[in-house]
C-alpha cells in the first residue's frame, strides 16, 4: 500500500493509499477549523456548520443528499473535535466520485435556509439536553473547561444553549469564509482509489477557491481546578486529569504507554486495584489525549458517594507507586496494545483515511506504519518512569466531580496527598 500526495495551486492537499482487493473506499474531506477556533461568542457554531452542512445546497436538498449516497448503499457523516471538523463517506470503489462531489457540494454550495436552520438548532439543543442527562459525558466537558478556563479549547464543542439558539445565517456563513479554505482543507481517501483520478477531480471542484490567510488558534494553557455538582444520582462520577505532552512532543509516545499501563485495560493497575482486589467500581480507566500544543492523562470511574473518597486516594496512591515498581512487563505490555489498536485499526479504509489526513495536518506527510511502530518501540522503561514521576508529582490536575459527590475530596486534598 503506498501512499499519495499531491497539492492544488491554492494550497488544498489530496492524499490517498491504495489498498488492493478492496471493493469499497473511504473518503471525506478534513477542515482545520474546529471548537478551539471560535471566539467567544461563536462557541458551539463549528459543531452547528457540520449539522447544517446536510440540509440542503444549491444542487440538492436535504433529502437528496442522503439519497445519492444511500441509493448507491453508501454512508455519509460528519464529526466536530476541537481541532477539526471532518466530512466523510464509504461507498463502494465505483461510487468515490460521487461521494467526493457530494463532500464538495455540502461544503461549497449550502444555502443555510432560515427554515432548515430552525429545525438543526432544534436538534442540536436536544443533543445538548441528552448530554446533560448524561453524567460520564458531560463530566469531561467541565474537566476540560476547568483544566484550560477561559480558552476556546476549553469550551464545549455542543456550544451553550443561549449562544446556540442566537446563531443566524449569517454567523455560519461569517465562519465559513474565515476558516474554510482551500489550504485548511484536506481531501484523503482509502481504499479501491485511483489517485490521479482523484486529484483531477478535485481540481475540478476546489481549483477555483482562493486561498486565505488561516486564522491561528490560541495557544493553550493547562491552569487546572475544580468543578463539583451534586446532585441525587445512583453513582458519583469522577474526571481526573494532569496535564500531559500535545502530539508533535518527543514526550508523546511514553505519555501514551503510561496512560495504557495505568488504566487501559483489565491487566492495568487501576483496573486490577481498584475494581477487581477492591471491588469499588464497576467503570474505571486511563487514557492520553494529545492536542496540537497540549494534552491531557484522565483518568474516569463511577462509584457510590460513600466509596469515592476512598476510590480517590487509591487512584494517587496507585500513580505514586507506578514512579517507582511499574515494571518492564508492563512496559511490554501497554506497547504491545498500542501497536496492535495502530495495526487492527488500519485494516480499515476509514481509519487509514483519517489517519492520512491527520498527519498531513501534523507533519505536513504521512509517516510509514513502521516509523511509528518504531516510535512506540523506542520508548524505555525509564522514559515511562520519568513520565510517571511527572504526572504523580508536579503536572498541574484538574479534578471534575458529579452526583453524591458532597463528601468526595477537594483538589486541594488530591494535591496534598500527591505531595505526602
Amino acid at each position: 500500500m503506498t501512499v499519495k500526495l499531491a497539492t492544488l495551486s491554492n494550497g488544498l492537499r489530496i492524499v490517498t493509499e491504495n489498498m488492493p482487493g478492496l471493493q469499497s473506499a473511504a473518503v471525506g474531506l478534513w477542515v482545520t477549523a474546529g471548537g478551539r477556533h471560535e471566539r467567544v461568542e461563536q462557541n458551539g457554531i463549528a459543531h452547528f456548520l457540520e449539522h447544517m452542512a446536510f440540509k440542503g445546497t444549491k444542487r440538492r436538498s436535504a433529502l437528496q443528499i442522503a439519497e445519492a449516497i444511500e441509493d448507491v448503499g453508501g454512508y455519509i457523516n460528519a464529526y466536530t473535535s476541537r481541532e477539526v471538523t471532518a466530512y466523510y463517506a464509504r461507498v463502494l470503489n465505483a461510487d468515490v466520485g460521487l461521494a467526493v462531489d457530494v463532500i464538495a457540494d455540502i461544503l461549497r454550495n449550502p444555502v443555510f435556509d432560515p427554515a432548515e436552520i430552525e429545525v438543526e438548532r432544534h436538534v442540536i439543543l436536544q443533543e445538548i439536553g441528552q448530554a446533560h442527562d448524561t453524567p460520564d459525558d458531560v463530566i469531561f466537558d467541565w474537566l476540560q473547561e476547568k483544566a484550560y478556563p477561559d480558552q476556546p479549547i476549553g469550551r464545549t464543542i455542543l456550544g451553550e444553549t443561549a449562544r446556540v439558539e442566537a446563531f443566524n445565517r449569517d454567523d455560519l456563513a461569517a465562519f465559513v469564509n474565515e476558516h474554510y479554505g482551500p489550504d485548511q482543507m484536506i481531501l484523503s481517501a482509502a481504499g479501491g482509489v485511483d489517485h490521479d483520478a482523484l486529484v483531477k477531480q478535485a481540481e475540478d471542484l476546489f481549483g477555483d477557491m482562493i486561498p486565505r490567510s488561516a486564522l491561528s488558534a490560541d495557544a493553550a494553557r493547562f491552569h487546572g481546578g475544580e468543578a463539583r455538582r451534586t446532585k441525587d444520582l445512583e453513582q458519583a462520577h469522577l474526571a481526573l486529569a494532569f496535564e500531559a505532552p500535545g502530539y508533535r512532543d518527543p514526550a508523546f509516545y511514553a505519555a501514551q504507554i503510561y496512560s495504557v499501563a495505568l488504566g487501559g485495560g483489565m491487566s492495568s493497575r487501576l483496573f486490577q486495584e481498584i475494581r477487581e482486589k477492591r471491588g469499588l467500581c464497576y467503570t474505571i480507566f486511563a487514557q492520553n489525549g494529545a492536542y496540537a500544543d497540549t494534552g491531557m492523562t484522565t483518568i474516569y470511574a463511577g462509584t457510590s458517594g460513600a466509596e469515592m473518597p476512598e476510590l480517590i486516594n487509591l487512584t494517587i496512591d496507585e500513580m505514586k507507586r507506578a514512579t517507582e515498581d511499574m515494571s518492564d512487563a508492563e512496559v511490554e505490555r501497554a506497547r504491545a496494545q498500542m501497536k496492535a489498536g495502530l495495526l487492527m485499526g488500519l485494516e480499515s479504509p476509514s481509519s487509514r483515511a483519517e489517519r492520512s489526513a491527520r498527519m498531513i495536518q501534523i507533519w505536513g506527510e504521512v509517516p510509514e506504519i513502521e516509523k511509528t511502530v518504531a516510535k512506540i518501540d523506542a520508548v524505555s522503561r525509564a522514559d515511562v518512569l520519568r513520565f510517571a514521576e511527572e504526572q504523580a508529582a508536579q503536572a498541574a490536575a484538574a479534578l471534575a466531580l458529579y452526583g453524591p459527590v458532597d463528601k468526595a475530596p477537594t483538589l486541594a486534598d488530591v494535591q496534598a496527598r500527591r505531595a505526602a
